[in-house]
């Protein structure tokens, strides 16, 4: 059975077990990460010598790196429904899944660690205000896309490109700053709650 290592409140935990939801995958889930086993022992440190969550074991198989994990899941599981094998229309989804980890996951960083996790080094006020802009920049950009589409972020239909948008979209909702109105992402927000993947593993790790 595929073992996943991680603490199910990390995003980039969330983005495994929801994936595993989505194509029926059985797995158990062991808590690593702060709070739980520690990341840095030689144990894990063999796995991943980065000390970071998700690692997965499937057999005699170990993967880290969130993206990789969810791209090689669909590989092996079945999940060309999620995840195209035609060229271009596989593009269109990684270059979703590569903007949320180079763009709109380092925006929300400073905005997220000040305001949610009330961190005692991102409580500058003049990074704060550029952070939230920043943010706010590449939700219109996404808002933008969600209109375009009509659904999801790379077209009509759930693709693997909405795991990792879909959750950094629930941080956003659920870091407390006034948003700007982006009528499409709230659609979304709420077409991707229909989800049972996502109502699970979407909500900041609880049903």
């Amino acid at each position: 059975m595929l073992q996943i290592l991680g603490k199910a409140s990390s995003i980039n935990v969330r983005k495994v077990l929801w994936t595993c939801a989505e194509l029926d995958i059985p797995f158990e889930r062991e808590d690593w990460g702060s709070g739980f086993k520690s990341t840095h022992t030689p144990e894990f440190l063999a796995l991943n010598p980065c000390a970071m969550v998700p690692v997965i074991k499937d057999g005699d198989f170990t993967l880290w790196e969130s993206n990789s994990i969810i791209r090689y899941l669909v590989a092996r599981y079945d999940g060309a429904h999620i995840y195209p094998t035609e060229a271009q229309a596989r593009a269109r989804v990684d270059q979703w899944i590569d903007w949320q980890a180079s763009e709109l996951n380092r925006s929300w960083s400073y905005a997220f660690l000040s305001l949610v996790r009330k961190s005692p080094d991102h409580q500058d006020s003049g990074a704060l205000v550029a952070g939230r802009e920043a943010w706010s920049r590449n939700m219109t950009i996404l808002d933008r896309q969600l209109e375009k589409t009509g659904a999801y972020v790379s077209g009509e239909q759930f693709s693997l490109a909405d795991i990792p948008i879909g959750l950094s979209v629930n941080r956003w909702f659920e870091t407390p700053f006034e948003h700007p109105h982006l009528p499409a992402v709230s659609a979304y927000y709420e077409r991707l709650n229909q989800r049972p993947g996502y109502r699970r593993y979407g909500r900041n790790g609880t049903p």
